[in-house]
């Protein structure tokens, strides 16, 4: 299954002749063999499927220079998509807005929007730059608070003070940079957490591996380890274990992400933490232009840039179903049951304004 995923494919349902249907290319950021952007691309296909749309992934393997090669031959084609979805990650997006100008292909950002400093910059150079369509993004800053407290709150009662180390993402992705900051939100909460160092992972396990070995020599009693994915999770939770730690017992791990392995992480206790849902994002998206292909605006409620509340905190028994849910192609969910067509002007998408329970 999941080899099918990392592969560019098309899916669509037969629509009337006289119809075309809505065609996009998604930028997947992603490695082709990432857990995380795979369930991305799954959830995308089966919104694409459902609601009689074209979707090609073309995975960018976490390189900027291969976003921009991609993009610009998608963009110079001779025959080019209706859409572009686009992840600003390494801060991408503002070139490949370029690219676009005049091309007729409308752009839609998700899960990392433009910087404010972006914005201005393209705001202020229209015949430079296409603007985009609009912006969904997922509730990130929140997350990172969330995901913190949670974790204080499940230290022992009378607990002294305790050692904090956070692994983020990477400097230049909007969505680390906000879920470090919703971390240090709400460190002003607690002031026996004493962080001791935030580290740049760069979402991967093995990296995250071996700064932790150097860090547990440094900070020897780390009680927390916060981190901005599952991947780094797992590769501090290897060094503490190396060291003679038992996660979940003397030192808590907090991650994003609901992979297989983090969920499973999640029921047997080694992750006291878990946040996620925010692979929906695309599928969602998916959503929004199908409408947009009907005539039916993005920004009907005045807004081009949106944040879905779309990450939850994953109990154990949240964690169980959604390993069921998995198995299933479209994890259950009914897209045509969100699409604004057929509503009356004030209609606003559910997922927009909470969490969509699976």
């Amino acid at each position: 299954m999941l080899k099918a995923l990392c592969q560019s494919i098309c899916l669509a349902l037969p629509l009337a002749a006289s119809a075309q249907p809505a065609s996009v290319v998604f930028l997947n950021p992603g490695l082709s063999s990432e857990t995380f952007w795979n369930s991305y691309s799954r959830f995308m296909q089966a919104a694409a499927q459902e609601l009689g749309m074209t979707l090609r992934v073309q995975y960018t393997e976490r390189s900027a220079d291969q976003a921009l090669t991609q993009a610009r031959a998608i963009l110079t084609a001779p025959q080019r998509p209706d859409y572009l979805i686009v992840v600003n990650e390494q801060y991408v997006a503002p070139e490949i807005l370029r690219l676009s100008r005049g091309t007729g292909v409308k752009l839609l950002l998700v899960n990392n929007g433009l910087t404010a400093s972006q914005e201005r910059s393209i705001l202020a150079q229209p015949d430079k730059f296409a603007a985009p369509l609009g912006t969904l993004t997922s509730n990130d800053e929140q997350a990172g608070f969330e995901m913190l407290h949670q974790m204080v709150a499940r230290l022992p009662r009378g607990h002294g003070p305790v050692e904090l180390l956070a692994f983020v993402g990477v400097k230049t992705t909007p969505a680390s940079q906000l879920r470090e900051q919703g971390m240090r939100r709400a460190l002003a909460d607690f002031p026996q957490v004493r962080l001791r160092q935030v580290v740049y992972g760069g979402w991967s396990r093995q990296r995250a591996y071996e700064q932790a070995q150097l860090l547990l020599q440094r900070y020897p009693n780390i009680g927390l380890v916060w981190s901005a994915n599952d991947e780094m999770a797992f590769g501090a939770m290897q060094a503490f274990q190396e060291a003679g730690h038992t996660p979940g017992r003397d030192v808590l791990f907090g991650a994003v992400n609901s992979s297989p392995e983090a969920l499973r992480a999640r029921i047997d206790g080694r992750l006291s933490v878990l946040l996620g849902g925010h692979f929906t994002l695309g599928g969602w998206a998916m959503v929004m232009l199908h409408d947009d292909a009907q005539g039916l605006a993005l920004n009907r409620d005045g807004l081009r840039v949106h944040t879905a509340p779309v990450m939850q905190v994953i109990d154990p028994a949240k964690a169980r179903r959604w390993l069921k849910l998995l198995e299933r192609d479209d994890y259950g969910v009914d897209f045509q049951r969100y699409s604004a067509e057929g509503r009356p002007a004030s209609y606003q998408y559910p997922f927009l304004t909470s969490p969509v329970e699976y």
